[in-house]
């Protein structure tokens, strides 16, 4: 007996696009068939009419519950908010950060995110490791056990952002100890890459030339730093075999160097974000323009042409939000460019934006469309085939979406924070269904799960992705 059949729809699947029926029991994805193909008996026929399936979404890249830069006592959004607006927007899966402060080790971090997620979320989830500053010998000596462990992916940056800031940075030196220890054991780095040597530069200069207003913000975090710092973590990942995934992918320079590596052979991958592929610096100069704004920062027209032409060639891989979510009052709190908070509450436009902006407006196919929302995400942070796939085996994670409806975003259509920088976006095409391992979350408008539905999944990556250029 099946308890689900879904029928009637446009389903997406690693094979192709089709008319499909998908047969759910439990939890797992146990059939798909020609319409009309599986004949079980039926707990309840889900009509997917005139309706788009997809894989439950992937966000690879959110910060929930986490300490807000510049402001120390307060945090962004708790798992319960940001998980309730994922299932709405069709994203079944966020991966968080368990952050290695110093003084904590990696293993005190994951028990310190399992605290605040477990029991209090809608979505299932994973961490990646952080790891900050002069990162500890002993410290980099547990990646091999914290890849055991189902988190093999560890984040660094190569900057401290801004000014008074002296606790993110890893050097190079530090860098490259954990590449190793990655490399050695089937990891995944996860990379913030600007040059601070640039950045903290031009914030002087900026500040020095009375240029100190957010509306400057991408004159400090530059095309030229991305450029440099990109092509310096490329050389080390090749020294040490280190599988490199760079975040928040902003600029055409970050776009051409991840392609120059990728022709060479290297498994180098990128992210982008629905906000960098919609908007520019020239947002900046609007009023309260700082809620536009994402570390680095937005960047010009021509980089957000690029970044479109990076996914819809091949040279970006994921669209992530860099979710940050605050209050509109904390969000518009700074006007300098340095202590403008970054990050947005992005999670749950994040499904229905890229397939506005690229199914629609740019023609992008939908197994291209799966691959950025979904699948890439889940092959690269060793998820798959179990979540980004409507396949047999694979966990029944399924999203319908419907082409059919238009309209303007009002604050009426979201779930989390006061304020969206999509408020006023048309958009044509929106998730309208959404269910986690076989149980229906978001039906007609309605939240129907329930909190603590969610789970922390364990991960291992594929050894392919990391051995060459995939996704």
């Amino acid at each position: 007996m099946l308890d689900y059949l879904i029928h009637g729809g446009q389903v997406v699947t690693p094979g192709g696009v089709g008319q499909w029926d998908i047969g759910i029991r439990g939890e797992k994805i146990v059939a798909i068939a020609e319409a009309g193909g599986l004949t079980d008996e039926v707990g309840r026929v889900i009509d997917a009419g005139g309706k788009i399936v997809v894989p439950g979404g992937i966000e690879p890249h959110a910060h929930v519950a986490a300490p807000i830069m510049g402001h120390p006592d307060a945090e962004t959004a708790p798992p319960a908010d940001v998980s309730r607006a994922a299932v709405f927007g069709g994203t079944t899966t966020l991966v968080d950060f368990a952050i290695q402060f110093p003084g904590r080790d990696i293993f005190a971090a994951i028990e310190e995110r399992n605290g605040r997620w477990q029991g209090q979320s809608y979505s299932d989830f994973s961490y990646h490791c952080m790891l900050l500053d002069a990162i500890p010998s002993d410290v980099i000596l547990q990646i091999p056990q914290a890849i055991e462990a189902g988190f093999p992916t560890f984040k660094i940056f190569t900057t401290n952002i801004r000014p008074n800031v002296h606790d993110r940075m890893a050097r190079l030196g530090h860098v490259v100890a954990v590449m190793e220890e990655v490399a050695a054991h089937n990891g995944l780095m996860v990379v913030h890459a600007e040059d601070d040597d640039i950045v903290q530069f031009l914030y002087t200069r900026l500040k020095d030339q009375g240029t100190y207003d957010w509306t400057h913000m991408h004159r400090a975090h530059t095309n030229m730093s991305e450029d440099i710092s990109f092509r310096r973590i490329i050389r080390a990942a090749e020294w040490t075999g280190a599988a490199t995934y760079f975040v928040h992918v902003s600029a055409k320079e970050g776009v051409q160097a991840i392609r120059e590596a990728r022709a060479k052979g290297l498994p180098i991958y990128g992210e982008t974000l629905h906000n960098y592929v919609s908007f520019t610096a020239d947002d900046y100069q609007k009023t309260h323009g700082m809620q536009y704004h994402t570390y680095p920062s937005l960047k010009s027209e021509e980089d957000r042409q690029a970044l479109w032409h990076g996914l819809l060639h091949g040279d970006l891989h994921t669209m992530a939000t860099d979710e940050y979510c605050t209050t509109f009052e904390l969000k518009i709190a700074g006007e300098q460019i340095d202590n403008v908070t970054g990050g947005h509450n992005g999670v749950e436009t994040r499904m229905g934006i890229t397939y506005t902006e690229g199914v629609v407006n740019r023609g992008m196919p939908l197994q291209q469309y799966v691959d950025i929302t979904s699948a890439n995400a889940a092959r690269l942070l060793g998820l798959y085939p179990r979540k980004g796939a409507i396949a047999p085996g694979s966990d029944a994670d399924i999203v319908l979406i419907d082409p059919t409806l238009h309209k303007t975003l009002s604050m009426a259509d979201l779930h989390i924070s006061d304020y969206s920088i999509w408020e006023g976006w048309e958009i044509r095409g929106w998730p309208v269904w959404t269910m986690l391992r076989g149980q229906i979350m978001v039906e007609d408008g309605r939240l129907h799960g329930d909190l603590g539905t969610g789970q922390l999944i364990p991960r291992r990556i594929d050894p392919t992705v990391l051995a060459r250029p995939m996704c």
